[in-house]
């Protein structure tokens, strides 16, 4: 598995989602990246942190901005 790859599975793989053997060479990649564990925490993190804020305490244009930034964040990496 590529990180590309990996980028493109971490929802997946964080909703517990992939068949077994993606999941296994999703994990065996992780065991051999640094990087790419060190983005899984990160996902982690930020999925912990958001999960914490109340209903409505960003204003629509952070809002608006974030979610832009997310769909033009670049996949081919």
């Amino acid at each position: 598995m590529t990180c590309a790859e990996l980028v493109e599975l971490i929802t997946s793989f964080l909703e517990g989602s992939l068949d077994d053997e993606t999941e296994q060479r999703f994990v065996e990649h992780l065991a051999l990246c640094d990087g790419c564990e060190i983005y899984l925490e990160q996902i982690r993190r930020t999925i912990g942190e958001i999960g914490q804020l109340p209903a409505g305490s960003l204003s629509d244009q952070t809002r608006d901005r974030l979610l832009d930034a997310f769909r033009n964040f670049p996949r081919d990496q």
